[in-house]
């Protein structure tokens, strides 16, 4: 099918970035998803072929700008090929058996992500359009590697939300829970329950700054905290002790499971079920600090008395975390939300600091390791930011 683009895409398009914007067609796609595209511009040259498929980000992603290639089972292969070379020193390291070996558009098929986990992939689906590539993608990582075993997630449905299923694909089943290595740290993960594994891999990089830098003799507290992972890494690089915070009933379990595959006693740490906002209300009233504090909240969240939008509140929830960050303490305030960028997370920050009177230094800063690969072209895909704060 052939789709037209206004002047506005096309010039976004000749600068390298693979994404195809709703707003930049001439008209509506009268398609089923996934249906491959042929763009050109108003004069009908030729810019790319894409395939259709509604996401958040987009109405579609770019995959090749050679009008003469076939994009199938034998196009994905050599995408797969690439991307694994460019992985090969993870796939040599035993002390990290758990890490992305496809990154979607940076690796050059948007809406798509391959994790490995110790032997088995989990792809990852963000739109029904790249859904209609199953086949071809499942058969080209069976002929590109060898796999125990092959899960997914489909994240997607009319809400753009995750689609529960059995999620296993093919190949052995896994038992689980699964152990992983990530730097010589043990992490339990589960590819067959619900949208999330138990760790995010983004985030390696940070857990093991924590753990080899800031750390030792400390008091962690450790908000939004999901199964722990940043407590983890703490307790094993000598905090004194660790506090994790978290809504939801199950992070409380799953916590003390990663700390008890590390060897480490949870009866020594604290690990607490409550809403994060009445946390820092709750810190406050009985005057405690911490040496450390990580704050991490998901993009978007809701609870009972609160929605939390990162775009909107991040700086108001700073100001919270620094009202119980000790004296020199060290704050790690981090986002995944892609709807802004490092230079407006940084303004926000500054806002927050600004407000309360409290001067600060910036000691570190991470975006995505490696293995996320990004398109130069394309930065907005590079939407982790990580600032270490040091209070002055």
């Amino acid at each position: 099918m052939t789709a037209t683009v206004k002047d506005v895409l096309r010039n976004e398009l000749a600068k390298g970035s693979p994404l195809i914007t709703k707003d930049g067609l001439m008209s509506e796609i009268d398609a089923p998803e996934g249906t491959l595209l042929r763009l050109v511009d108003k004069d009908g040259e030729y810019l790319g072929t894409g395939y259709y498929g509604e996401q958040n980000k987009g109405a579609g992603w770019v995959l090749t700008r050679n009008q003469d290639e076939a994009v199938g089972q034998a196009f994905i292969e050599r995408k797969l090929e690439l991307a694994f070379s460019r992985r090969e020193k993870f796939f040599n390291n035993p002390e990290t058996t758990a890490f992305r070996v496809f990154n979607g558009e940076g690796d050059g098929f948007g809406g798509l992500t391959i994790d490995y986990y110790a032997g088995f992939y989990l792809l990852s689906w963000y739109s029904a359009g790249v859904y209609s590539f199953r086949e071809d993608v499942v058969a080209a990582l069976q002929n590109v590697v060898e796999c125990i075993g092959i899960y997914e997630k489909k994240r997607f449905d009319t809400k753009g939300q995750y689609i529960e299923d059995d999620d296993f694909v093919s190949g052995e089943r896994g038992e689980f829970p699964l152990i992983v290595r990530e730097n010589g740290m043990n992490f339990a993960v589960y590819l067959n329950d619900g949208a999330m594994t138990g760790i995010f891999l983004d985030q390696r990089d940070v857990r093991q700054a924590i753990r080899t830098k800031y750390a030792d003799g400390k008091t962690v507290l450790n908000t939004f905290s999901y199964t722990g992972a940043f407590s983890v890494a703490a307790a094993l690089g000598g905090a004194d002790k660790t506090t994790s915070v978290d809504l939801a009933k199950r992070s409380s379990a799953k916590t003390i499971e990663q700390f008890s595959i590390n060897g480490i006693d949870f009866d020594e740490q604290d690990i607490l079920v409550m809403d994060v906002f009445n946390y820092f209300k709750y810190a406050k009233r009985k005057n405690l600090s911490f040496d450390v504090v990580v704050l991490d909240p998901p993009s978007f969240a809701r609870s009972k008395k609160h929605v939390f939008s990162a775009a909107k509140d991040y700086t108001n929830l700073m100001k919270e975390t620094i009202d119980i960050t000790a004296p020199e303490g060290l704050i790690v305030a981090s986002t995944n939300s892609a709807s802004f960028n490092m230079k407006k997370f940084s303004q926000m920050i500054d806002k927050a600091f600004k407000d309360k009177n409290q001067k600060y230094k910036v000691v570190e800063t991470y975006s995505l390791p490696v293995d996320f690969h990004v398109d130069r072209r394309f930065p907005e895909g590079d939407y982790l930011k990580v600032l270490f704060l040091r209070l002055l």
